[in-house]
């Protein structure tokens, strides 16, 4: 499996509504390729995995509240939200997905003031579990 670049996690995970920071409901995820570059993930990149949590209902919870269906299609979570790339086609994994709800960037607010470390974790398990089944 092959890490997704920064700039991918940002078009993937752009406008997810909900939390604070709200979305213009633009994006420009358009112009980004979805095709991840060809490279090896380095030791730090393959031991940095997210936190299992406890259960994955807590994922899918903080997916639902945090709005991210409304920018967002994950076929699991029911979502077909068009202004964000589509979770199901990107794949991220949950380290990408961590990190672009913790920070933001790419038209999507951050997170990471509004969600817990814990409820993050859960729904970057979640998305990178789910998405593309």
């Amino acid at each position: 499996m092959h890490p997704i670049p920064v700039v991918l996690v940002a078009a993937a995970l752009a406008g997810c509504g909900g939390g604070s920071g709200g979305s213009s409901g633009t994006s420009d995820a358009s112009s980004v390729s979805s095709t991840p570059a060809a490279t090896t993930p380095t030791q730090a990149q393959t031991q940095t995995t997210a936190p299992r949590p406890s259960s994955g209902a807590d994922g899918a919870k903080v997916f639902a509240s945090a709005g991210c269906g409304g920018c967002h299609t994950l076929k699991a979570a029911g979502s077909t939200g068009n202004v964000g790339p589509d979770l199901d086609d990107l794949k991220p994994s949950a380290d990408a997905v961590k990190a672009q709800v913790t920070d933001g960037g790419g038209g999507m607010p951050a997170f990471g003031g509004s969600l817990s470390s814990a409820e993050i974790a859960a729904v970057a398990t979640y998305v990178a579990t789910n998405a593309g089944r």
